[in-house]
Order: C-alpha cells, then sequence, then structure tokens
C-alpha cells in the first residue's frame, strides 16, 4: 500500500468484530442491488468510527460503524455524518453516495451507515510526494474549491437548517474550550491564559454561518486515480452550522505549525513545489468562494491552535488519570504549551 492510496485494509480486530451475516442478510433486504457472499475487512486507521470495506456481489462499499461500548450521547454521530453527505449529493461538494443509514443496534451492535466506495489516492502528507508541480497546483485549485462550494450551499437548501446552532458559534466555542481547559489543567501555560482572556475580546464582529466541515485537511480529500482533482471529502464526523472561515483557519494551521498530525505547510519550498502559500491559499478560497475579501483569517488560526491545546490537555490529564485508552495520551503534555505559544506569537505578530 502506497503513502498515497490511503488506510491500509487489514482483517477485522475481534475488538471491533460484528456479525457478518447478520450485516449481511439485513443488506440483502434493505439495500437495493446488493448480493452475498460478504466478505468485510477493516480500514487500519486512527478513525474514531470504525470504518470497513465491504465486498459482495463484485461490488465495494464502505461501512462506518459507532464503537462498541458505552458512549456520549453526542459522540461517534454516525447519522449525522450520513445525513450531511446525504444532503450535499446533488450540490459541486464532492462527497460519495450514500446508500443505505441503519440506527437499529439489533443489528450488529451499533448503528452504521453504507457509502459507495471511492476509488482513489489520500494524501497523508500535505506536500503531496510523488507529484509534479502542476499536479500540485491542480490538486489545491480543487480542494479549495471544494471547501469554498461547501460554504455556499445554504444549509435550509438541502435540508439542513436545524444541523447546528449558526448564531454565536464562535463565543460558544471559545467559552467551551476555555471551560475544558480550565477543567483539565495540570501546569500554568501563559499563553494559554492570554487566549482566554484575548479570544472573547476580539471575535470577528460578522456572525455569519455556513455548513463546516469540521476537520478539513488533505487527509480527508480523496483524489481520483489518474488526476490531481478532489472526487471525495471524507470524515464529516465534527460537522456542524457555525462560521465558515473556522475551517479556512483550521487548515491553513498547517503553515503556523512545526509538526501537527495532519503535516504541515511551513518550511515547504512553495514555488519548487507547486504548492500555494498561505496568501494564495487565502485568495483562491476568497476567489472560490465569491468574497470581496477576507482579512481576518488569523484569528482563526488562532482560534484552531486555542482549541487543540484545549483538547490535548484533556488527553493529557485523561492519561495522567488513568483514564485514557492510549499510552500516546502522557507523550502529548507538552503539545498544548507547544499549540498555545503558537496561537500566542502570531497574535502578537499581527494584532
Amino acid at each position: 500500500m502506497s503513502e498515497n492510496s490511503g488506510p491500509a485494509l487489514i482483517e477485522v480486530s475481534d475488538a471491533l468484530s460484528f456479525d457478518e451475516r447478520a450485516l449481511e442478510a439485513h443488506l440483502v433486504q434493505h439495500l437495493p442491488g446488493f448480493s452475498g457472499p460478504l466478505e468485510v475487512r477493516q480500514f487500519n486507521a486512527g478513525q474514531s468510527n470504525p470504518t470497513y470495506q465491504l465486498s459482495a456481489g463484485g461490488k465495494r462499499y464502505v461501512l462506518r460503524k459507532k464503537p462498541p461500548g458505552t458512549l456520549l450521547p453526542s459522540a461517534h454521530a454516525v447519522d449525522r455524518e450520513y445525513r450531511v453527505m446525504h444532503a450535499l449529493r446533488d450540490t459541486p461538494v464532492p462527497v460519495p453516495r450514500m446508500l443505505h443509514l441503519c440506527q437499529d443496534p439489533s443489528v450488529i451492535g451499533t448503528d452504521f451507515y453504507v457509502m459507495e466506495m471511492v476509488a482513489g489516492r489520500v494524501f497523508h502528507d500535505p506536500s503531496l510526494p510523488g507529484l509534479t508541480p502542476p499536479e500540485r497546483r491542480a490538486f489545491y485549485a480543487s480542494f479549495i474549491k471544494a471547501l469554498a462550494d461547501l460554504h455556499t450551499v445554504r444549509p435550509e437548501a438541502v435540508g439542513l437548517k436545524d444541523f447546528g446552532r449558526p448564531q454565536g458559534y464562535l463565543s460558544r466555542q471559545v467559552a467551551r474550550w476555555s471551560k475544558q481547559y480550565a477543567a483539565t489543567e495540570t501546569e500554568t501555560i501563559t499563553a494559554m491564559d492570554k487566549l482566554m482572556d484575548w479570544l472573547p475580546a476580539n471575535l470577528p464582529a460578522d456572525d455569519e454561518a455556513a455548513i463546516v466541515h469540521g476537520d478539513f485537511r488533505p487527509g480527508n480529500a480523496i483524489a481520483a486515480a489518474d488526476s490531481p482533482e478532489v472526487i471525495a471529502l471524507l470524515d464529516w464526523e465534527l460537522c456542524t452550522l457555525g462560521h465558515p472561515l473556522a475551517d479556512l483557519g483550521y487548515v491553513c494551521a498547517l503553515y503556523h505549525a512545526d509538526n501537527l498530525p495532519t503535516g504541515r505547510f511551513k518550511g515547504l519550498d512553495f514555488t519548487a513545489l507547486g504548492i500555494p502559500t498561505e496568501q494564495e491559499f487565502v485568495e483562491l478560497y476568497r476567489r472560490y468562494s465569491g468574497r470581496d475579501r477576507i482579512d481576518n483569517h488569523l484569528f482563526f488560526v488562532v482560534f484552531s491552535f486555542f482549541r487543540s491545546a484545549a483538547i490535548i490537555q484533556g488527553v493529557y490529564k485523561r492519561g495522567l488519570d488513568g483514564n485514557s485508552s492510549s499510552r500516546k495520551a502522557l507523550e502529548l503534555g507538552h503539545l498544548a504549551r507547544v499549540r498555545a505559544e503558537n496561537a500566542w506569537r502570531i497574535v502578537e505578530a499581527h494584532f
């Protein structure tokens, strides 16, 4: 499996196994054109919602389900993923075709949905190794256009008017993550304290709302097998109604960090590689979204780092308390400080 072909397929682990014959019987009854025998393999990737490839009747499908065990009521909402991608099916936004949603846990133990299998390439490294400079330019043009297309869809026009609380999104987010951080604080991080004062006092005056992806990055896009065009956006678990520039700030954070789990743009030779600079990225988004101007995207980069710091701090605290499922949680402690200090450097340099 090459770097750019997406996550590897493995045998289904015992912890994430389910009754495959029950699933086959259910899909034969409820999914038109589906016929057995069914073969199930698991995608070996870190998605919080386990993901599987189904092969049956000469066709391939993808199944995503809630993980087993006791979950928070709003967590792992596969029905929301299904709903937003289904709602976007007739828009310019590239999404896989949704085929079936099952909210009867008696079938395989949890809610799940089935979608078409989109064959293509996934680039987890934003430098797009293996592509030529013109191909990289074409990928990012398509990638940025997909984000702009998402933000120009009117939620009410596709049945998503009630998909979130559009007003006050940023103020609620800042308050929520400040509270979460304070509840899990293990040391004084001066930059974080400053951010918790600065962000509420500098919220953008506009309170616009759009469908936001929540985890928009190259690793959540599928490019065609034979061209750099983005043909599907994946992992809509964090999608809601909110400020569209939150998505822009999230991906532009890659220009400001030395190391993020999602990769980085910082330090790349943009001209040689054919990858847009941050200014070019923002300008492409502005053009594709039809905006007159964008002069505050760095606020949203700061917000993205702040949110990341709060999330990492929570994971680290759970690790210290012995409540984390991963030993890696204890290795993350310093990253909350790194993210917060990244954010505060931007504030000092640009505001």
